[in-house]
């Protein structure tokens, strides 16, 4: 395929989320010819050097026809035991498709509080960046249905790829489904519904427009999605609804086709940086000398090396506060690592962080992407 695909141009991270009714058949089979078409679009992507994480649905659709269950209603374990079924069937097929153009899917599946809790927060944000810079990967990412819990579940998909732009840091989302975007009214219902082609701001009334689940296979309606809208464009992600039946639909889409674009005001570093400075309650601070304060004013990350003292009694993740020698607070940022081993490393060069804490461990104590400074 030559499209350069030119609504993503501007674009550096995008994350693309498909429905159950669009990669399962009504067999409960996967539409492979369709599968095949949107892996020729996401190499595409890749190819022209963007990022691209994929949120899939379809491991307990995949799942039922080989434990029995039909087309019924289940309860949670037979949920849970259906997923753990077709999730092998699930990404056996994202792994053929996406070889087919030399690139490999990476299995990531995740419950809310993967989402929620920050430890863990932080180590499937570092998992995705790490393979986001690998150009051969493609995260495939699902919720994690075998051991999540009614209390900790996502529970649709549109919420958990919202959840994994912010995490991942991207600046487009899109969710495809078996809709072409937001009406005023449901459309098969109300026949002058009128279609909504951007929205700026999240309002009551756009909320209103949201209704229930349309698919037999799906778990997700308009609902969900303006759910996930708010968390996305609170994140500095812009997001589109589209319909994706057709053949190459991430072609299709870019080539013109009808969709509802949800519009971030920021950028993904700039709603980050934001939320960081005014959202996380420092549980500690860190006092740093001349050096490294000149440092962090040009775009650098904070290494042990320009620590000269660390109070408080925070765990890795938490935000603390970054004073220079005087006392003055220039920002604040998230720590890679607890109190005690901050204190263990302060002052310390990259290479002695491993002799001292026994394991290889990350080089800097707070990354610059992590860090909100007061005056940058």
């Amino acid at each position: 395929m030559k499209s350069k695909l030119v609504m993503f141009t501007h674009a550096r991270h995008i994350v693309i989320k498909v429905g159950s009714s669009l990669l399962i058949d009504d067999a409960n089979q996967v539409r492979g010819q369709w599968l095949a078409s949107l892996a020729e679009d996401i190499a595409a992507l890749k190819t022209s050097g963007k990022h691209v994480l994929v949120v899939t649905s379809g491991a307990v659709a995949l799942g039922r026809h080989p434990l029995g269950y039909g087309k019924r209603v289940l309860e949670l374990e037979e949920k849970q035991a259906a997923a753990a079924c077709g999730q092998i069937t699930l990404i056996s097929a994202w792994a053929k498709a996406l070889g087919e153009h030399g690139l490999f899917p990476a299995q990531i599946l995740l419950t809310a509080d993967d989402s929620i809790e920050r430890r863990r927060y932080l180590n499937a944000r570092h998992t995705l960046q790490a393979l986001l810079e690998n150009p051969h990967a493609v995260p495939v990412i699902n919720e994690n249905d075998t051991v999540a819990t009614a209390e900790i579940r996502f529970g649709d998909n549109d919420r958990l790829a919202a959840r994994v732009a912010q995490m991942a840091g991207a600046d487009m989302l899109v969710l495809f489904s078996d809709i072409d975007g937001l009406y005023s009214a449901n459309p098969s219902k109300v026949k002058d519904a009128r279609f909504i082609a951007e929205v700026a701001d999240i309002t009551p009334e756009i909320e209103q427009m949201a209704g229930g689940a349309t698919s037999g296979l799906g778990s997700g309606g308009m609902v969900t999605k303006i759910a996930a809208a708010q968390i996305a464009t609170a994140a500095g992600c812009h997001m589109v609804i589209a319909r994706g039946t057709g053949l190459h639909p991430l072609k299709t889409l870019s080539d013109g086709g009808k969709h509802t674009r949800f519009v971030a005001k920021e950028s993904p570093m700039g709603a980050r940086k934001h939320w960081i400075a005014g959202s996380m309650h420092p549980a500690g601070s860190v006092t740093i000398d001349d050096g490294a304060a000149s440092a962090l004013a040009t775009g650098k990350s904070l290494l042990p090396a320009g620590v000269v003292a660390v109070d408080g009694a925070f765990s890795r993740g938490d935000a603390v506060l970054i004073k220079n020698k005087t006392g003055q607070v220039l920002g604040k940022g998230l720590i890679a690592y607890d109190a005690d081993d901050a204190v263990r490393i302060l002052g310390k060069k990259t290479q002695e962080i491993e002799k001292i804490l026994g394991v290889n461990q990350r080089r800097v104590l707070i990354h610059r992407d992590d860090m909100a400074l007061s005056n940058p």
